[in-house]
């Protein structure tokens, strides 16, 4: 196929095509040829063609027809319509559905290859676009991992450069930050990714059944093994084994791991042959291991032998800046999944998951916009859809009275027992009211909402001035 692109031809008129075809085959263009829609269509889903030049009327299946249907590809064709001088409004009509110009017969070669120029920049230009877009999203998304802090590039740029090679890996960082989505990627793009990917939590497993689990068993090697058993170390032979909370491990442990990865063969419990195993070891904690080193509770040569190439997953707190990212990825995703119609977030709602701590990380926040989809009434997120404890966490910061307390006095003390958080929540909303002398504005400024979120939520709790059964609203909203 020529290098300057390939061309579809529709008209009726054999003479046409055999004009059109000569003068852009001439140009160095790849030329087909139909001589009405339902051919062109036949082609078109045979090939890609980058353009489509098509009369305007023609039985059956009208060059109108054919823009609707081939500028709804992935990748997109463009269509250049040819018509008569006297259908110039239909043609008009067609480029405000999608096609990208018009030429008027009879056709003068300058400008239809001036048109055809044109068309096929605009489509080197959507290839670029998509070429770039493709880019920044490896670049910014690995299989859910999100992020264009310079910290996670970071970790992007590591994975890329590592995942070819065969060596050990220790991924650090709190709960919930992605470390298996880390160790899923690296094993997706390593040689190894046609064999099962195999993952184990150290710290879900007792230490009684721990080593049976890693090394597998012999039948009767004890009590109630009354079959052989595979351990994950032969499960994942030739491909990659993920130990997550390594740390977990007892010392004990630890010494058996560590020569399974230097000899890389393993021992089943109750066996005497040791069994040759090809695993590649991609390991994860959330603790300090230098510290536990130091403290004796995790053995020195095992942390240098899985400690080849490290990754640290900041925590969320940490990269705020991509929590906008994450949200959109996540109500996407959350509405792919549930159904639903929500498509984005309010700048409240951004605010005030901005502004959150996020203790539990990207699992935590991915389970809160998971809850919000399935809340959110309209297309986007409000404030209001979110958790009271990611909406109010710094309220004891906001008040001059102090952190509340069960029986406590003041504007925002809690009830005694403080366990039901509607209670809490309808409690703090009247108390800041009757602080703000039932003017809405304030009472929401107060309590870092906005006018609208705080009539909503009196509405909802049913909260009214006792005087005169109704919530006052001087001053009106405030920015």
């Amino acid at each position: 196929m020529s290098g300057k692109g390939a061309i579809l031809v529709v008209d009726d008129e054999a003479s046409q095509r055999d004009i059109l075809r000569a003068i852009l085959t001439a140009e160095g263009y790849a030329v087909a040829t139909a001589p009405a829609g339902p051919e062109a269509l036949k082609l078109a889903r045979e090939r890609h063609f980058d353009l489509v030049l098509t009369d305007l009327r023609m039985p059956g299946v009208d060059g109108l027809t054919l823009v609707e249907r081939l500028t709804r590809e992935d990748p997109p064709t463009l269509v250049i319509l040819m018509t008569a001088y006297g259908s110039l409004d239909s043609a008009e009509q067609a480029v405000k559905r999608g096609a990208f110009d018009y030429l008027t017969k009879p056709l003068e070669r300058d400008e239809l290859l001036l048109t055809v120029g044109r068309a096929m920049e605009r489509i080197r230009l959507i290839q670029e676009n998509r070429l770039l877009r493709q880019q920044l999203e490896e670049r910014f998304r690995i299989e859910g991992l999100v992020g264009s802090h310079f910290r996670m590039q970071e970790v992007f740029d590591k994975l890329h450069k590592i995942s070819g090679t065969g060596s050990t890996v220790l991924i650090a960082g709190e709960s919930g930050t992605g470390k298996e989505l880390v160790a899923r990627a690296i094993h997706r793009h390593s040689p190894r990714r046609d064999r099962p990917f195999v993952a184990v939590s150290c710290a879900a497993i007792p230490e009684t059944l721990i080593e049976s689990e890693l090394f597998g068993h012999e039948k009767g090697a004890f009590t109630g093994a009354s079959a052989r058993q595979v351990g994950l170390f032969e499960m994942a032979d030739k491909s990659t084994l993920f130990l997550d909370e390594i740390g977990e491990l007892s010392v004990g442990m630890q010494a058996k791991v560590l020569r399974a990865l230097q000899e890389r063969e393993v021992r089943r419990v109750g066996g005497r042959d040791d069994l040759k195993v090809d695993v590649r070891i991609i390991a994860a904690t959330n603790k300090d291991l230098e510290a536990e080193v130091r403290a004796g509770r995790f053995r020195e040569d095992l942390y240098y032998r899985i400690n080849v190439v490290s990754l640290h997953l900041p925590p969320l707190r940490e990269r705020s800046t991509d929590i906008p990212q994450l949200v959109q990825y996540f109500v996407e995703k959350a509405s792919r999944s549930s159904g639903r119609q929500a498509k984005g977030i309010t700048g409240e709602a951004m605010r005030t998951l901005m502004g959150y701590p996020w203790p539990g990380n990207v699992r935590q926040i991915e389970a809160v916009i998971e809850r919000a989809v399935l809340l959110c009434e309209g297309r986007e997120i409000d404030a209001y859809d979110l958790p009271f404890e990611v909406r109010f966490w710094d309220l004891p910061a906001r008040s001059p009275a102090g952190p509340p307390r069960p029986g406590g006095e003041g504007p925002f003390a809690l009830p005694e027992g403080g366990i039901d958080l509607e209670a809490v929540e309808r409690d703090l909303i009247r108390q800041a009211m009757e602080k703000s002398h039932w003017v809405i504005a304030r009472a929401a400024k107060l309590l870092g909402l906005s006018y609208r979120t705080l009539q909503y939520r009196l509405e909802k709790f049913q909260l009214r001035r006792e005087k005169d059964g109704s919530a006052g609203d001087a001053g009106g909203p405030e920015a």
